[in-house]
């Protein structure tokens, strides 16, 4: 099967409306999955254990007739560790390198969170008090493929936030359990490791059960069950987001490699068929280089048929007038993962206000990122880099406001809101505020 990536003009009359189609991707609903997962979310409120345990017997195909209790499926300490250990040299170092420089990098954000206070001239005192989550329960995938880097990702900047309690669930089919997930969970401090998953998993972490605590919030990504039961329970317990398929992003000036550039677009369109790899370039004898290379490495690439699908229905090389409308329209693209592949990288990115993560010079590979440079890799997708950020150690705290108001501020602030409680008709609020006043 040849790949048939479309060629796109920023010039063409039509290419906002083509590029607006090319973009879109709305998760559809789909009514038998909702349906399957509103029926496990609730026998798992109301059965508890007995409907997780049905449940993952049954999807995860547990070998010898099942397991009998949820003791089955707790990864005890010494297990954890064993998997380290077991694990040959350079994958144990390189786990360790990429979890130390998460830390490194995560650490650094606690100061953007420190509480703050101020006491204004008549003795009040306000502010700000920092606090982290009591309990976190965090989703790997463990179906197709296992991801130990999300368990750095999703775990480390918790344990950085201050959480004491981490709570991992991944599941196992055929009873399977992925040795470099159990040693990435012993590397990043986990607390409990359970061996379950899908929408059973994240309700059993969302209402609790007799064996499992109800945590706070619920992070990291999952199927098309995950996402929609991670939907049902937010507003019981927080979420990190909805995640969609990846994005790549790449703005390049034609100075790179386009053996290089070829690959970094196969990177993020390996994932899934329905992910996306978009070049924006100003030179068209360049784009054809690049196309030149996608045919000559497509056929070495394992996952070539994956790469195949999403470069053909969701891919695109992009012609544009210069590399400050490559900026602009990548603003409005807000993709997951940037990179700016160009000789001068900074004077392109201060133009850039969208992205997910930014990978600035033909060095900065996004695949590093996904793995070891220190920022996370759980990024915002489908254009919601608009408006959210990166995972990182403000979610999982939360800010608490300190108020003290001092008897001679009562008097100034009792006045102003007892005239705006007045006004709004709520008289108790504002007898509230004027039995503080003082009388003579």
């Amino acid at each position: 099967m040849a790949v048939r990536i479309r060629k796109l003009d920023s010039t063409a009359p039509d290419f906002r409306q083509t590029l607006d189609a090319l973009l879109a991707f709305e998760a559809e609903t789909d009514d038998a999955i909702e349906a399957s997962v509103a029926k496990i979310l609730a026998e798992v409120k109301h059965r508890g254990d007995v409907a997780v345990l049905e449940y993952t017997n049954r999807f995860d195909r547990i070998p010898n007739g099942g397991a009998t209790s949820m003791a089955a499926f707790d990864v005890k300490q010494a297990e954890l560790d064993a998997a380290l250990a077991a694990l040959p040299e350079a994958q144990r170092a390189a786990l360790r390198t990429a979890a130390g420089r998460i830390r490194v990098f995560h650490e650094r954000q606690k100061q953007e969170l420190n509480g703050f206070t101020f006491t204004e001239p008549d003795g009040t005192v306000l502010g700000q008090r920092v606090t982290p989550l009591d309990r976190v329960g965090i989703y790997v995938p463990g179906g197709k493929a296992a991801y130990p880097s999300s368990v750095l990702m999703n775990a480390i900047p918790a344990q950085v936030a201050g959480v004491q309690e981490i709570v991992m669930v991944v599941p196992t089919p055929d009873g399977v359990k992925n040795q470099m997930v159990l040693a990435a969970a012993a590397i990043a401090g986990v607390t409990r490791v359970i061996t379950i998953g899908g929408a059973q998993a994240v309700g059993a972490l969302a209402y609790g059960t007799e064996t499992i605590p109800a945590v706070d919030k619920i992070v990291g990504p999952g199927n098309a069950y995950v996402a929609a039961a991670k939907r049902r329970v937010f507003g019981t317990v927080g979420i990190d987001m909805i995640a969609g398929p990846s994005e790549i992003l790449v703005l390049c000036d034609g100075t790179t490699d386009p053996d290089w550039v070829a690959m970094d677009l196969f990177s993020q369109a390996e994932h899934d068929e329905l992910a996306q790899a978009i070049l924006l370039c100003p030179d068209a004898d360049y784009i054809a280089r690049v196309e030149a290379s996608i045919h000559k490495l497509l056929p070495t690439m394992p996952r070539a048929a994956t790469i195949t699908t999403s470069l053909s229905d969701r891919g695109a090389l992009v012609k544009v007038r210069d590399m400050v409308e490559a900026c602009d329209i990548a603003n409005a693209i807000a993709a997951e993962h940037l990179e700016i592949s160009a000789e001068e990288p900074l004077q392109w990115a201060d133009r850039i206000r969208h992205a997910g993560a930014m990978f600035l010079g033909r060095f900065s590979s996004e695949s590093l990122g996904d793995y070891c440079c220190g920022p996370n890799h759980v990024l915002p997708t489908s254009r919601t880099a608009r408006f959210s950020s990166p995972l990182g150690v403000y979610d999982f705290q939360k800010r608490s406001s300190v108020i003290q108001v001092s008897e001679q501020g009562a008097q100034t602030l009792g006045k102003v809101a007892a005239e705006l409680a007045y006004g709004e008709g709520l008289q108790a609020h504002a007898r509230s505020a004027e039995l503080r006043l003082k009388t003579s």
